[in-house]
């Protein structure tokens, strides 16, 4: 059946209907792209611009883009000048800052991280927390034949390791009790803290120290020494820390806590973090 291009939708067959109503799905443009569509428009063009330049710009309706642009201006994506211009808003600028810190703490963590392995002569660790666990982030070797069993990407309970203790200190008291009561685990060796109570106030009191011992916890005849590496509002973000054979912390416990200690100051203050103190 031919159909003149000017019957209407409905004079149409009901299947050239719903291949029609098919192509107008596929076509409908989502809320969210709108949203970055306008976003990335303004990125591009560099300068704030009025609704009518934007919707034009992006092809949409100047009635969708109203609804879009006012949304965007509330949740302080976007902000509105005086002359009814929009350009980007201070949340986004948040987020920027965010990732661009993530990438730059990573590269001078890794930095530090070395150099203190070359000064200790000891194997170094940067760690972060992955939920109810520790995760090492990244490591360097030691120069010697003292063999690591965690490497990059390992996680171990929280409660085994004196980095898991650190990365929630900062955490209100009720928080971490709760945390650590369903999250501590017995370790390997048998040694490692399983009271709740315990953990909490000894992951408090290392943060306040800014430093955290556990010697054959979770491995026989291995320490570990680590030091908190906090953001500018005093959360621990992430340790640098220093494993080695358990022997070494016992005999010489001051020399590796001024290392490591030293090491995450240094960390902070070239992250610009140091105003948490």
């Amino acid at each position: 059946m031919k159909v003149d291009a000017k019957t209407s939708d409905m004079d149409a067959p009901r299947g050239l209907q719903k291949a029609g109503e098919a192509t107008a799905r596929r076509s409908r443009v989502s809320g969210i792209d709108r949203a970055l569509q306008v976003l990335d428009y303004l990125y591009e063009t560099g300068s704030p611009a009025g609704v009518y330049a934007i919707a034009k710009a992006i092809g949409a309706p100047l009635s969708t883009v109203y609804v879009i642009i006012d949304d965007l201006v509330e949740k302080n994506l976007l902000s509105r000048n005086s002359d009814s211009t929009v350009w980007l808003g201070a949340r986004l600028y948040h987020y920027g800052l965010a990732y661009a810190r993530s990438l730059d703490f990573l590269n001078v963590a890794n930095h530090e991280m070395h150099s203190l392995s070359r000064v200790s002569g000891e194997t170094v660790q940067v760690c972060g927390r992955d939920g109810d666990h520790m995760m090492v982030l990244a490591m360097a070797d030691g120069p010697g034949h003292f063999q690591v069993t965690s490497r990059v990407g390992t996680r171990v309970p929280l409660n085994w390791t004196a980095s898991g203790r650190l990365l929630v200190g900062h955490l209100p008291e009720q928080e971490r009790l709760d945390l650590f009561e369903h999250c501590a685990k017995s370790s390997p060796t048998g040694r490692a803290v399983i009271d709740p109570a315990v953990l909490s106030e000894s992951a408090r009191q290392a943060l306040q120290a800014r430093i955290s011992i556990q010697a054959g916890e979770s491995d026989y005849a291995v320490a570990c020494v680590a030091s908190p590496i906090c953001d500018d509002k005093g959360i621990c973000v992430a340790t640098i820390s220093i494993v080695l054979p358990e022997q070494k912390i016992t005999d010489n416990p001051e020399r590796y806590t001024a290392e490591v200690k030293s090491s995450a100051e240094r960390i902070e203050t070239v992250m610009g973090w140091r105003s948490h103190s």
